[in-house]
């Protein structure tokens, strides 16, 4: 599909995608659209194309090769979150903006409007995963953490895809997974208000 033949609601879907997929998977998510459009298979909006950059594509693989193998350590995996929460949430806006920033496909307007949605599903996204894999933290074992990892590997590459060709279910995804991501932030907070009082009652009784 060429890139004068694809409507808003097509690249907003995109937008989306890339939002979302940057608060779970930023590096990953670079590397992928990166060599999509290097490799010709995916015709990039003008915001994107320095994304297929030799040194951009480098630095995205060895950063997507350590958030792999970090995500899957308890504790190392908090610690990477809790450093990313300044990054992904930005750069989740920043792609979303660039996949609306072809000529003649809304202006100014609609690269901001990309942008404010592109943070907003990366922060919640981000907040999803950041808390779950906080609450999973305090179980001793460590395959609720590798399992919680591999399905955001998964996911990311499989929204993507969807994003760009068939957008309307990408759209359905994304709906439910912000869902989805509502109740587990409600559920973490619990979780971790209830350990919190655990703990100090522990402390006030010894």
């Amino acid at each position: 599909m060429a890139l004068n033949e694809i409507g808003l609601p097509h690249l907003f879907a995109l937008a989306a995608a890339l939002g979302w997929a940057s608060g779970m998977r930023l590096y990953a998510t670079v590397l992928i659209v990166g060599l999509g459009g290097r490799l010709g298979w995916l015709p990039l909006p003008a915001g994107l194309e320095v994304l297929t950059h030799g040194g951009v594509l480098i630095a995205a693989g060895v950063l997507a090769a350590v958030e792999f193998l970090a995500d899957k350590i308890p504790a190392v995996d908090s610690l990477w979150d809790m450093v990313h929460t300044v990054i992904r949430i930005p750069a989740g806006a920043a792609l979303a903006a660039g996949a609306l920033s072809a000529q003649g496909v809304g202006g100014e307007a609609w690269t901001v409007i990309a942008a404010l949605l592109g943070g907003t599903l990366a922060a919640t996204a981000h907040a999803a995963k950041t808390g779950t894999r906080a609450a999973a933290n305090t179980s001793p074992e460590p395959f609720s953490n590798i399992a919680l990892s591999l399905s955001g590997d998964l996911l990311v590459p499989a929204l993507l895809w969807l994003a760009w060709n068939h957008p309307l279910a990408s759209a359905v995804l994304l709906v439910l997974l912000l869902i989805v991501a509502v109740l587990l932030i409600r559920l973490t907070f619990r979780l971790l208000r209830g350990l919190a009082s655990k703990l100090r009652g522990g402390a006030r009784a010894a």
